[in-house]
């Protein structure tokens, strides 16, 4: 039995906020006849329409509410009631409607919905007023935009029909308007125009325009005063039916005799998309598209013109649509009646719409503010864009940026715009609905083609931005950011980056949201791109990217086009092929390539048909539709495959919806809390929240009593501060203007981007601030910036000669030049980039090579005598060449001198260590080294540097070389803290093998290293080339215990917060959770050597063990161990293995205990524990205890026997250990030449003898992984936040 639902509850609404029929009054239409006689139709002035009828939801009666609420429960909205004008009936009898008492003479009170102005209505739905016609016209429809003082928008579709004047009681004497009947004298040829409008807070325009469509054919039937009820019976109908989840399940509806389709939106972030995106294509041509498309980024004042007001609105949305995830923020009105004109005299920005009558009279209106810029005037009918006669000094639009256009006119070209183009091959379809689907699935493939294009319009205009970022203190370089730009994008650029629109885009990219944007940016970016991600050391211009230049003659005339569009230079500038050459789909060469559309398929949608709803609508009908809905959608539910998530995820959506239309709330929860496990993203948590706020006492006793519902309702009302907004603030770099102390310098220079990493921050301040007051002063920092900058721009304007490039790898990068200078090897100037250096000599350019900086010996700074003057000198001793390089470098030499030995030592280090990062730092180091000499221009300038020779330093004061044993086994390191201001500590490590999916994309297919840092951040790299694959994703905010692959798509994460987080693998989004744990997940294991495997165990800390079915994502077995404290399982001859600090015991995977290993059994001192255990092959149970350095070996046939011992020498502490093969590898803290160190102990598990020692980091090793037995990776703590792979035996 249903429940009723709480009178406090504010249910959804469906897809109808408000029905109206609208017309001329009764009033004035009783003279009409007369006045029609004798002065005839077209002497007749425009009427004044009004408001004839409205109907709002809910429609059923208060005494049918009642009556059901003991059944089937109410609706928990406010009631709302329906009117009609008080007019003349032409039958005495009272009318009774279906919301509420018997008719009476006077019009209802009536709640109208937020948003709509029903004095405003009937001008928006006759904009051009009420025209008496001579002869019926045809149905027409136009579409609205309606806007609410907070902002908040509702749409309407409005129809308009006619009908004769004469006859009061039918439309068209029975007959359709295409077959009128013949004309009689007089006034038998007026036709007065009525609508009907839909509003909807959906843009359902296709949709809703079918819909009122289907109801003309009705309307054309009825006496007028019937009309009523059909238009009632429809608006019931539509507020029945609910909005569809965001995703690929769109809803059908029979509104006889068309089948309606109600498109989803594409995700949570995308509006929906009911509509023609290639109307302005087939409008406009491509550049007057980007024109508009410049107007609406540069947030002018718009206007769109058009004789067909229907154009108005679908026009104006689809450049919306065009500008996705960007968003207009001003006022947005694509139709004006003609009463409303003067508002294109306001003085803010706007995007409005008129009819094309009112060109001239728009065109001369002069802004009421001087400040105010003129107007915009778009002419859809003419594809034309002009500005308005007082606009002509005010409005300055730019072009778009070259390569970005160029590239988007090809693209748009070689779109197929025309269905009879696509269908001419095609049979005639006999059947309405299934030629409407055919046209409808060719409508869904060129509009994602569309999407997909200006998109990647966006991307190729805006991709550079986050390279500008400070993601930390939120700010923005646009200085910095506007000197990247070409010369010719100045204009464009300034204007754009200070609109309210660019504002909200930042607020987006500062926090990392994942929207439309970001997933294309990061589907096209180039491989470079990718690397440079990875790179402490400032960006510059590779040979690559240099060659590249030189090749293409559109860098002729704008030498650093390429840094604004990284993507795009390899376009030509060939011929554009005129505009209707053809209008077939071009797919010529010079379409191919960069000029084509990013062949995305859609992606694949489902239809849902929702019940009929039978009438008279009284409570039991409509708990009646109810049912049938929820019973259809357990049907479809039934048939799914249980993996298949993302339908599942919609249908319990839906059914939660219908469950508390019903009054079920319980059964509504499930519903939404099964959203966990199979699509979080959609998870409504404000109707949840509300939901449970509404319920009574009993009720909440009663939810709180069922597992699944006890932490959905405790996450929902314990914790209301997470609910608070995030700071989205966005500042724009600024100098400083007052004196800084340490902590605000830091801040500063972050802010500025030249450097993230604080511990070199330090000691740049300790540089400039030497033999003075630990303080920097404004000066000094605007100083070191510009410097800093300048050396920037320099490099970024490097231009070598084919013959240097040649030398070069395509990824090395110039990065600082000498003067030119005398050198024992001709004249000409130093070149460094970061491996090697160069001399570029002078008159015929050429390159002979220094040295790299591998194979340097020795670096000294001397004297050379000429004439009676001594003159420093450089000189560089190489392994590979007998002579040694000297250069005169007069007062560059000791800098120089400085920079080299730290490129060297960076060098050394990086090779010792097998860690590249440390020639990334020892780039920074030189670069800051350079700027403090340009800064301070002193005699002290070269050792407040030398502050900054950090590995120099560590050359001389530590020993450099790893020992022998760990610098053969170590391959590589890897910094997954890139970027960051500190160091990271590497919680769990996680390897998964490759495997070619044909869905994914090569890349996809690679292996991966899952690295989960702290609170909550997982980064994700190509195991194949060591290089960042994804940047940070948050998994909540807790910490990371442990990961697993549970199958080829999905990587599971346990938290401390108590969440298995599920992160899709092709998708990169964690749009899955499982709740079912109440303490902190510390392990998560599967099967040995399955590829496929069926079950997942988890445990938590308070000693729960769940089983769960990878398809199903259901809890298939639980059981609990009363000690608690559990930290690891493991799961070895069908027996589950758990440790729990103080025993280790093995248990059935039902939960029977069979044995049990205890702590205080075994040592004396009772304040160690267990820490750590491995199960080998071999019958053996290897284990680590807190505070000892050995490690214990039990034989699993009698764990009662005492265990053997294996010291492990120098070790402080035993922190983790895995099985690698034969050996049991073991990581640690402990000592090395007296300092402590990130230990690994490699153990000999036949032998039982510690076969290496290995040392490679600088904290504390804190997890360990197995990459397919053939390599071991490692990581350690905060201190360092490194990665180390070494070789498997």
């Amino acid at each position: 039995m249903a429940e009723a639902a709480s009178p406090h509850l504010s249910l959804p609404s469906g897809l109808l906020e408000l029905c109206a029929l609208l017309g001329a009054p009764r009033d004035s239409l009783r003279g009409l006849e007369q006045v029609a006689q004798k002065k005839g139709v077209r002497n007749l002035s425009a009427l004044d329409p009004e408001v004839l009828s409205i109907f709002v939801p809910p429609f059923i009666s208060k005494e049918d509410s009642q009556m059901s609420s003991a059944n089937c429960g109410t609706l928990g909205k406010t009631r709302r009631r329906s009117f009609r004008k008080k007019r003349e009936k032409p039958r005495p009898e009272q009318w009774k409607g279906l919301s509420g008492p018997p008719r009476v003479s006077e019009p209802e009170d009536v709640n109208v919905p937020g948003g709509v102005d029903l004095l405003a209505l009937p001008q928006l739905c006759f904009p051009g007023g009420v025209c008496v016609a001579t002869e019926p016209k045809e149905d027409h429809v136009h579409f609205l935009v309606l806007t609410d003082v907070c902002g908040n928008r509702t749409y309407g579709v409005v129809a308009q029909y006619y009908r004769p004047l004469h006859d009061e009681y039918c439309f068209y004497n029975g007959k359709t308007h295409w077959e009128p009947s013949r004309p009689v004298m007089g006034a038998a040829g007026c036709f007065v125009p009525f609508a009907v409008c839909v509003v909807s807070r959906f843009p359902y325009y296709n949709s809703l325009k079918d819909c009122l469509s289907c109801l003309l054919t009705h309307l054309k039937l009825c006496k007028d005063f019937e009309v009523d009820n059909p238009i009632k019976d429809f608006a019931a109908k539509l507020s029945l039916i609910p909005s569809p989840p965001p995703g690929p399940l769109h809803l059908v509806f029979n509104m006889k005799p068309l089948q309606i389709v109600f498109p989803a939106r594409a995700d949570p972030e995308s509006p929906v998309l009911d509509l023609d995106l290639h109307l302005p294509l087939l409008c406009f041509r491509p550049e007057k598209v980007l024109q508009i498309l410049t107007c609406i980024l540069m947030e002018q004042r718009i206007v769109f013109f058009s004789s067909d007001w229907a154009l108005l609105t679908l026009v104006a949305e689809c450049f919306m649509a065009y500008l996705h995830p960007l968003q207009w923020q001003h006022p947005f009105v694509p139709i004006l009646s003609d009463q409303m004109l003067d508002f294109v005299m306001a003085p803010t920005s706007f995007l409005m719409g008129c009819h094309l009558d009112h060109f001239e009279e728009v065109s001369k209106i002069t802004p009421v503010f001087q400040e105010a810029d003129g107007l915009v005037l778009v002419n859809i009918d003419h594809g034309s864009v002009t500005y308005s006669k007082s606009a002509s000094d005010t409005v300055d639009i730019p072009d778009v940026p070259l390569l970005a256009a160029q590239t988007f006119i090809q693209r748009v070209q070689s779109l197929q715009l025309h269905h009879e183009l696509h269908a001419a091959h095609l049979c005639s379809s006999t059947d309405l609905n299934e030629g409407r689907a055919h046209r409808r699935a060719w409508q869904q493939k060129l509009n994602c083609q569309i999407q997909q294009t200006t998109l990647q319009l966006l991307v190729s205009v805006f991709r550079d931005v986050k390279n500008h970022l400070n993601y930390e203190h939120r700010v923005f370089n646009s200085e910095e950011f506007l000197k990247t730009r070409a010369p010719g994008d100045h204009q464009f650029y300034k204007q754009v980056l200070d609109t309210y629109m660019f504002h909200s885009f930042l607020k987006a990219r500062l926090s990392r949201r994942m929207d439309a944007f970001a997933q294309m940016d990061l589907h096209t970016q180039s491989e470079e791109d990718r690397i440079n991600g990875m790179l402490l050391s400032p960006r510059r211009p590779t040979v690559e990217k240099i060659a590249s230049r030189k090749s293409s003659p559109l860098h002729v005339p704008h030498r650093r086009m390429v840094v604004s569009m990284p993507d795009l230079q390899d376009i030509a500038t060939p011929e554009l092929a005129p505009r209707n050459s053809s209008l077939r789909l071009t797919d010529t060469m010079g379409c191919r390539g960069s000029g084509a559309v990013l062949n995305v398929p859609p992606k694949s949608t489902y239809m849902f048909k929702i019940p009929e709803i039978h009438f008279p609508l009284v409570g039991q009908c409509v708990q009646a539709y109810y049912a049938d809905f929820a019973a259809l959608l357990t049907k479809a539910m039934g048939f799914l495959a249980p993996d298949n998530s993302l339908l599942l995820a919609r249908y319990f959506y839906l059914r939660g919806l219908v469950h508390l239309m019903q009054g079920q709330l319980l059964s509504a929860l499930l519903d939404f809390q099964n959203l966990y496990k199979t699509d979080i993203g959609i998870f409504p948590a404000d109707l949840v929240k509300r939901t449970v706020e509404s319920m009574s006492a009993p009720e909440r006793a009663q939810a709180e009593r069922a597992p699944e519902l006890m932490r959905l309702i405790s996450e929902i009302l314990d914790k209301p501060h997470e609910a608070s907004k995030p700071d989205d603030h966005v500042k724009n770099f600024q100098l400083p203007k007052k004196h800084m102390q340490l902590g605000d310098f830091v801040k500063r220079v972050q802010e500025s981007g030249i450097v993230r990493d604080a511990s070199t921050i330090h000691r740049l301040f300790e540089a400039l601030t030497v033999g003075q007051q630990k303080q920097i002063d404004p000066e000094t920092f605007k100083d070191f910036y510009n410097c800093w900058k300048e050396t920037e721009a320099e490099a970024q304007e490097v231009s070598l000669p084919w013959l240097v490039m040649e030398h070069l790898d395509k990824n090395e990068c110039v990065y600082k030049l000498s003067s030119s200078v005398k050198t024992n090897l001709g004249v000409g100037k130093i070149a460094m980039t970061q491996k090697r250096l160069f001399l570029l000599t002078e008159g015929r350019p050429g390159y002979v090579e220094i040295s790299t900086f591998r194979n340097i010996e020795e670096v000294r700074s001397t004297t050379t005598a000429f004439l009676l003057r001594r003159i420093p000198t450089l000189k560089i001793k190489g392994a590979s060449k007998k002579e040694v390089f000297e250069a005169n470098l007069k007062t560059e030499c000791d800098l120089w001198h400085l920079m080299v030995k730290e490129m060297w030592a960076g060098k050394k280090l990086a090779d010792d260590h097998k860690d590249p990062q440390y020639v990334q730092q020892a780039l920074t180091n030189v670069l800051l080294m350079d700027a403090v000499v340009g800064t301070l221009q002193s005699p002290g300038a070269i050792y407040a540097a030398s502050k900054l020779s950090y590995f120099d330093k560590m050359r001389h004061e530590l020993p450099m070389a790893l020992p022998k044993t760990s610098l053969e086994t170590l391959k590589h390191k890897i910094n997954p803290s890139a970027g960051e201001t500190l160091p990271q500590a590497v919680d769990v490590l996680l390897y998964t093998p490759g495997h070619l999916d044909p869905a994914e994309k090569v890349e996809d297919a690679h292996p991966k290293l899952w690295c989960a840092l702290s609170e909550g951040k997982v980064t994700v790299f190509d195991a194949s080339s060591w290089t960042v694959h994804q940047h940070c994703f948050k998994v909540g905010a807790a910490k990371v215990n442990c990961m697993v692959m549970a199958d080829q798509n999905q990587v599971w994460v346990g938290s401390a917060d108590s969440v298995i987080y599920i992160i899709n693998v092709h998708s990169m989004s964690c749009n899955k959770q499982l709740t079912d744990h109440r303490s902190s997940v510390t392990d998560l294991i599967v099967q040995d050597g399955q590829k496929a495997p069926s079950e997942v165990y988890s445990c938590s800390v308070d000693g729960t063990v769940l089983a769960w079915n990878v398809r199903t994502l259901r809890v298939t077995s639980r059981f609990q161990l009363p000690s608690g404290g559990l930290t690891s399982i493991r799961l070895h001859g069908g027996r589950l293995w758990c440790c729990t600090g103080n025993s280790i015991v093995v248990m059935t995977t039902n939960g029977f205990l069979r044995q049990e290993l205890k702590i205080e059994e075994n040592f004396t001192d009772t304040n160690t524990s267990f820490l750590a255990f491995q199960l080998l092959p071999e019958e053996q149970l290897w284990a680590a205890c807190t505070g000892r350095s050995e490690v214990y070996i039990w034989s699993l046939k009698d764990l009662a026997q005492p265990p053997q011992r294996v010291p492990l020498e120098d070790c402080s502490e035993i922190i983790c250990m895995i099985r690698v093969k034969k050996q049991v590898w073991v990581g640690s803290r402990g000592l090395w030449q007296g300092t402590p160190k990130g230990k690994i102990y490699v153990i000999d598990a036949e032998s039982k003898t510690v076969e290496k020692e290995l040392v490679a980091h600088m904290d504390t090793v804190r997890t360990l992984c197995s990459a397919e037995d053939r390599y071991v990776l490692s990581g350690s703590g905060k201190e360092e936040g490194k990665i180390a792979i070494w070789k498997g035996e």
